[in-house]
């Protein structure tokens, strides 16, 4: 098998799923998944239901419903717990290196409040040194084409000089469940676990731009931080995003200088970063020392180009998009995540199984969660909590009943405020693996 490009491969053991491998080992990813002396395909497997069954170990219930193509998610899983302890993180999936990234298995997303350690890492570029990343001498610049009075504040003068506030809010990166798009798109293979949702503390965006003035020509903010991009240029910078000036005057859009009521984790943009809830991750700055306020759509770096972009019409998988024909990713799609049970676990017949997890959908609300135990024929509703706030997720449970032994995949499927539902495949393909918001499953035995 052709090597990953990944520094930390020889850290992922054999036993890898499908979603961790890179878009080029995609398809002689059967060999890890049935093991190295198979040589029978994923297309084959799948039209002998009893050979699955002994692989699984158990008679997949309700196997007539399962859809074509569909690998059964315990085969699929992945065994690798690599940690990133020696930067407060723990249990996290390492994807690369260089730049860091590394995403959280679903289950330890169980908490209410995402703790730190569980929070998933995701940068464009080098993570600035620990010298440079000094709270008393951390300046931001706030100026651009349509700021009337540019000032520099120091961190303490945001906090002597605006209201503070405390908001929990979603954030997820829009390659989220990269790892599922066929043909492969480039980028990390994210599965599930590129979401959180911890309490960030700090001012308003608005707030600090209305004490600068803004003119009336206002159309765009755009962030910049201390990361370094890969090459090493110091004239270039690794990621320079932004949102509409719209998005940028919401009372939930944040300069934070604190996660869960302390210092933000080192790898999530200490000591100041940019927080707009429901929108992509890379909308919200990390290690941020300026903000400008353009008056055109910021033109930064991950800004032109296909970068967190999607097609203006659905297109055939693996077709060309030109850019032109290409709309920057704004609000983010419903979704849901089975936080409990862990995915795999034995579990005795007749008595209900305790299920929970969240659902989120951008800047809308959820109405519902439901769940389904054959493959999406029947669903069942869940018990589905208020959010917090605006743009927090929020937190749903049910109890699952099954009829008979065997193994049963427990599948989630949130639905919006504008009654707009997950998929339960895969969604509309595009060049870079965006917004994949298929429903979560897990996999249970039943015994």
């Amino acid at each position: 098998m052709k090597k990953p490009k990944n520094k930390t491969s020889h850290l992922l053991n054999s036993e890898r799923g499908l979603h961790e491998l890179y878009s080029e080992d995609y398809e002689r990813a059967d060999h890890l998944v049935f093991g190295r002396e198979s040589n029978v395909t994923r297309r084959g497997f799948l039209k002998g239901l009893g050979s699955m069954g002994a692989v699984l170990g158990f008679p997949v219930v309700f196997s007539n419903l399962m859809p074509s193509g569909l690998i059964p998610i315990a085969l699929a899983d992945s065994t690798n717990n690599f940690s990133l302890a020696a930067y407060g993180k723990q249990g996290l999936r390492i994807l690369n290196d260089r730049p860091i990234n590394a995403e959280t298995p679903p289950h330890l997303l169980n908490d209410s409040v995402t703790p730190a350690k569980y929070m998933f890492v995701r940068n464009n570029g080098i993570v600035p040194s620990r010298a440079e990343l000094t709270p008393d001498k951390w300046t931001l610049t706030i100026d651009g084409e349509s700021v009337i009075n540019p000032r520099i504040f120091t961190i303490d003068e945001l906090k002597k000089e605006f209201k503070h506030y405390t908001y929990q809010l979603q954030l997820e990166c829009g390659g989220n469940g990269r790892a599922e798009y066929v043909p492969p798109a480039r980028g990390n293979q994210w599965t599930t676990g590129a979401i959180a949702c911890p309490t960030w503390t700090g001012v308003r965006v608005r707030d600090v731009l209305k004490s600068v003035g803004i003119r009336s020509n206002a159309v765009y903010t755009a962030y910049y931080g201390k990361d370094k991009h890969l090459s090493g240029n110091p004239k270039k910078f690794p990621i320079s995003r932004g949102v509409p000036i719209a998005k940028a005057m919401e009372d939930e859009s944040m300069i934070v200088w604190a996660m869960n009521g302390k210092e933000i984790n080192i790898l999530n943009g200490h000591p100041l970063r940019v927080v707009t809830g429901g929108w992509p991750g890379s909308t919200c700055g990390k290690w941020i020392n300026r903000i400008a306020v353009r008056d055109r759509v910021h033109d930064g770096a991950k800004m032109t180009g296909k970068a967190y972009k999607v097609p203006k019409k659905p297109v055939a998988p693996g077709e060309k998009v030109k850019n032109e024909d290409m709309m920057i990713i704004e609000s983010m799609p419903v979704k849901s995540l089975i936080t409990f049970p862990r995915t795999g676990i034995r579990h005795p017949i007749g008595k209900p199984l305790a299920t929970n997890g969240h659902a989120w959908a951008g800047d809308l609300g959820v109405s519902a969660v439901e769940v389904s135990i054959d493959f999406g024929s029947t669903w069942n509703k869940t018990r589905l909590l208020k959010p917090k706030n605006r743009l927090s997720w929020q937190d749903w449970s049910a109890n699952v009943f099954f009829p008979k032994t065997g193994y049963y995949e427990v599948w989630s499927r949130a639905i919006d405020e504008n009654n707009v539902a997950q998929p339960m495949l895969v969604p509309g393909w595009n060049p870079k693996g965006y917004l994949n918001n298929r429903c979560h499953r897990i996999a249970v035995n039943v015994v």
